[in-house]
């Protein structure tokens, strides 16, 4: 049972982790034009593109990427 009580703890754990995750993941006009502009030109360079809007990440630009205009469903 006390592995039942584990799974539960963690999955709230997984739960707080992706909703602070999102909250992240909300881009300005000019950062969604901004980053769509950089892929057109460089592709997939995360780091490249993170480099010309502050305060962001490379992960953070690729999960926003991926889960906005990911086209592999």
């Amino acid at each position: 049972m006390s592995d039942l009580d584990h799974s539960s703890y963690d999955t709230s754990l997984d739960s707080r982790e992706e909703t602070s995750q999102d909250l992240k993941l909300e881009f300005s006009e000019d950062e969604e034009s901004l980053i769509i502009r950089m892929y057109n030109l460089i592709g997939e360079r995360w780091s490249l593109i993170a480099g010309r809007i502050p305060g962001r990440t490379a992960e953070e630009i690729e999960k926003y990427w991926t889960s906005r205009y990911s086209t592999s469903e």
